[in-house]
């Protein structure tokens, strides 16, 4: 079982932000903007590449109250996903990083180094 379902299971503690009987919003352990919130369907899906839409629907109508309850909705933030290994997802069960609480950079250092691609 993965940590994630370990956490929807309540075998691992977490900050819960919101939740509903589909998905579950906590915040990360380790947050790179003053809001870091992990958003993540209940189910265990691998990745983004196996999602279905349905969820995707669900997954947005929550993220976006997400926002609205930690007051990012008219500010703005950043809403990231990785898939699979050469994407950088480290743990393999669906998951959105929400951030935001201020101007959120950009690393276009990437744009320079095309030799990691």
């Amino acid at each position: 079982m993965c940590i994630f379902c370990k956490i929807v299971n309540k075998e691992i503690p977490n900050n819960t932000v919101a939740q509903n009987e589909d998905f579950l919003a906590f915040n990360d352990l380790h947050p790179k903007a003053p809001i870091h919130i992990l958003i993540i369907p209940k189910a265990h899906v691998d990745c983004f590449q196996d999602v279905s839409a349905e969820t995707m629907a669900g997954l947005t109508t929550f993220a976006q109250e997400v926002a609205s309850k930690v007051g990012v909705d008219k500010s703005g933030y950043r809403l990231i996903t990785n898939n699979g290994e050469d994407g950088g997802q480290e743990v393999n069960h669906l998951h959105f990083h929400m951030l935001g609480g201020g101007k959120i950079a950009w690393d276009h250092s990437h744009e320079d180094n095309h030799k990691s691609i």
